[in-house]
């Protein structure tokens, strides 16, 4: 049975992943599935980045504002939701598009990652949620050294799932491959550092001037708590570290950037161990439509 072609669409944040996955879906037929570990939730729209209806252009887009935000949506939900998406979209002769950070749902999706059958332990993961990150990633580290050594240790969901995992099975299993019944072709957008930080800067500001504070504050207004906000990503941890109190506007938004920086190097570096990946300069739209027009004639 021949293997289900998909276009994946990666790169660092702010490099234009979006724009560049709705071009491709505008040439080729093709459908949106957003690999994007936040803009599952609703409510999310401005600090996550969420794709607009007018920047949608009329292509369909799946996995947007499908969660509550005070839930937890992890990488074995996406697999499935996006397995559904992927046939959906198969079964219409359109072409599946993912496009997205999270980088760690896309490995999943294609039996790169093991997802161990682990429920959510709620309970723990309340406590969990409350402590700083220097303090979970020590308690991996005494349950399960080996996972310590390979986690993400600024990310402290990774670490609660990690921690979650370890604690019911005595360790997080590793990571074994599976055969896919998809046939990717995995697509890196290429942008030099200072037109990367120049993106982060900018975009970073627009979101501010279009209301990612207030953006916060309606959360929480809803139910969302701190604590939930600390764990929803960079913007909305600093945002709510602000309304808090704990640091100034200015502070915010000066280590908001820096920290969104260091963050775009770490998906350089995650990104960097794929060799299947084919790197492509955003601007050479002739070449990439050629590319993609052999692979799907393959």
């Amino acid at each position: 049975m021949d293997k289900q072609p998909l276009i994946i669409i990666v790169g660092p944040t702010a490099s234009g992943k979006t724009s560049m996955s709705i071009k491709l879906a505008q040439t080729f037929a093709g459908e949106v599935i957003s690999a994007d570990s936040r803009q599952v939730y609703r409510g999310l729209d401005i600090g996550s980045g969420k794709v607009t209806q007018e920047e949608m252009q009329n292509i369909p887009h799946y996995l947007l504002d499908i969660a509550d935000p005070m839930s937890v949506y992890n990488a074995s939900d996406f697999v499935r939701d996006s397995k559904v998406a992927i046939t959906d979209i198969a079964a219409r002769h359109h072409l599946p598009i993912i496009a997205g950070g999270t980088f760690f749902y896309i490995d999943s999706l294609l039996g790169r990652l093991s997802l161990p059958s682990v429920p959510p332990n709620e309970v723990l993961r309340t406590k969990l949620e409350s402590l700083p990150i220097d303090e979970l990633y020590a308690r991996l580290a005494a349950i399960d050294p080996a996972r310590a050594t390979t986690v993400d240790q600024a990310n402290s969901r990774r670490l609660v799932r990690a921690i979650e995992i370890a604690t019911s099975l005595g360790y997080v299993p590793p990571t074994t491959i599976t055969d896919s019944p998809y046939r990717p072709l995995t697509l890196g957008i290429t942008i030099n550092k200072e037109a990367l930080h120049h993106n982060i800067h900018v975009r970073l500001q627009e979101r501010l001037e279009a209301g990612m504070v207030a953006e916060v504050e309606g959360l929480i207004t809803t139910g969302v708590t701190h604590e939930r906000l600390e764990s929803l990503g960079l913007e909305y941890r600093y945002v709510s570290r602000y309304l808090r109190g704990l640091i100034d506007y200015e502070t915010m938004v000066t280590e908001l950037e820096i920290k969104i920086r260091q963050f775009a190097k770490r998906q350089y570096t995650w990104l960097k161990r794929d060799t299947s990946i084919i790197w492509i300069d955003p601007q050479d739209t002739e070449g990439i439509n050629r590319l993609v027009a052999d692979f799907l004639s393959t």
